[in-house]
Order: C-alpha cells, then structure tokens, then sequence
C-alpha cells in the first residue's frame, strides 16, 4: 500500500524495520480424507475444509498481537484492523502494510504516522486471538469499551433493497460455498448491490478485511450499508461506528450491549434478517 499521505517516517525507523521474504500465499482450502456416516454406512470421501492460520500484527516491528484468519486478503486485514481499533484516526495515517507467508504463519507488518506509533507503545497489548473472540488480550475495561463517535445520517433503505442485498450474498461467498464453515462481511453500495465481500474463519477479521477493502480503493462508508452473515456482538459494532458505518445488519441475533451501543452512536441495526423477515433494534428511521 503506497504511502496516502501524512508525515514521513523517521530514517531510523524504516531501518528498523525487519526485511520480509515473501513467501506464497497458502491454499484457502484442503481437501481431507475423511469417513462418513450416514444411518449405520460407513463411506470414505473427500471433505472441503476452510484453512486457518496464525497471524502476526507487527507495528514497526514491534508484535502487538496474533490472530488466527483465514489467510485472505490480509494487506485488507492490517488496514481494516488498524482502522476499526482505533489505533489510528484516519487512514492516511496508515503508511504501509506488507504481508509476508511462512509455512505455518503470516506476518502482517505495518507502519504509521510515527505519532501513532509513540501512542501504540503506550498501550500496547499482546495477544493470542481466537477465531470466536473480538477482544482476547484487552487488559482493560477501558480498552474494550472505548469511547466511539455518533455516526453520520447513513443511507435510507426499503425492506426490498435489504431482502435483496441478503439474496445476492447468498451467491457470493465463494469459500463459505465449499466448505460452509467461514463468515462474511459485505458492503452493499449506493445502488443497493453488492460492492464488495471478504470472508474468514473470524467474524471480526472478516470485517476488518471489508473496511480495508473499501479504504484501499478510497471509497467511504456513507451511502450504502454492512451485511454480515454473523452474530452482532459489541465489538462488531464498535469497529463498524469507528470508520463511520450507519446502517448494519446481521443475518443472525444481536448482543443487548450491542444494542444499547448502536442506540448511542445512531446506527441502525437490524438482525436476525432472513428471507421475508427481519428485526429492527435500534434506529428505524432509516430502513423504510
């Protein structure tokens, strides 16, 4: 990612920065030997399995935690992830982020304004992630429920632009299609189709790599709305109020903390939305 703007990095701090091999990106799925059973027969066959990874955040070097991903769209992942925690306020404070492949890990290695960085060692967390968890590692209440922004006024919705968009993503989640084991975050855009998806083992990581996304091509986050396939928890709407997002909804149920949240930044949420139904939890005035 080619540096967007923002003060420099130090001389001093390039240097320190570690050379990357770059190794190739493993397969997103493996084919295993499996036996199956069905009514007392025993059968052996193939099974598609989605791949995970650990994961390696380093700012300047420095570890700031491991996550385990599915290994996809991780230059979206540092971006979105740096993004969504807060750890930068604008994305032009993100400098440069480069992925590199071992046979068993990933290091995801990104630069920023080097005030951010100051900032990043003053409160930086190390962390084992799991696939399920959005804030393993948070050493304080602090940290995990930090003060975001209102939203801004977000698009207006018809029910039949939301049934629709839930529809198309029946269709695009390539990974999820073969292996029916990873979750996905989409963007629907101004015209009320699908703009773009990013899938993962990790919810959380499946909407870091859809706000890196959209940021990588200079696109905002104020005329469409978030699709997730996942559970709404807290932190999923944290990360979506943090770059701006104003109208979420999630195929599956929603925390009462994530409600009470979105009530306060002014998103709209809306769950529990399958085909011909759906569930409004806070700030209706956008969905018609």
């Amino acid at each position: 990612m080619p540096e967007p703007g923002g003060a420099p990095l130090p001389e001093h701090a390039r240097a320190a920065l570690p050379a990357i091999e770059r190794g190739a990106p493993p397969p997103l799925i493996a084919d295993l030997a499996v036996e199956r059973w069905r009514e007392g027969l025993v059968s052996r066959e193939h099974d598609l399995v989605a791949e995970e990874l650990p994961v390696g955040l380093f700012y300047h070097g420095v570890p700031h935690g491991v996550l385990l991903a599915t290994p996809a769209d991780l230059e979206d992942f540092g971006i979105g992830f740096t993004l969504s925690e807060g750890l930068v306020e604008d994305a032009r404070e993100i400098h440069d982020v480069q992925v590199s492949y071992g046979a068993e890990a990933a290091d995801v290695r990104i630069s920023v304004a080097w005030e951010r960085f100051t900032a990043l060692l003053q409160r930086r967390r190390r962390l084992t992630g799991r696939t399920s968890c959005g804030l393993c590692g948070v050493e304080t209440v602090e940290q995990a429920i930090r003060a975001v922004k209102p939203v801004g006024p977000g698009p207006v919705v018809t029910a039949a632009e939301l049934h629709a968009a839930i529809a198309e993503l029946a269709h695009r989640q390539p990974i999820n299609g073969r292996t029916g084991s990873v979750h996905a975050a989409a963007w629907v855009g101004a015209d009320r189709r699908i703009e773009v998806v990013r899938e993962d083992v990790g919810r959380h990581n499946a909407l870091d790599k859809l706000i890196g996304a959209r940021v990588r091509t200079g696109a905002g986050f104020g005329g469409g709305f978030l699709l997730l396939t996942s559970r709404v928890s807290y932190e999923m709407i944290q990360k979506s109020a943090a770059v701006g997002i104003a109208f979420l909804v999630g195929l599956s149920a929603p925390t009462a903390l994530a409600v009470r949240l979105a009530e306060r930044t002014g998103m709209t949420l809306v769950a529990f939305a399958r085909e011909r139904q759906h569930v409004v939890y806070a700030c209706p005035g956008r969905l018609r």
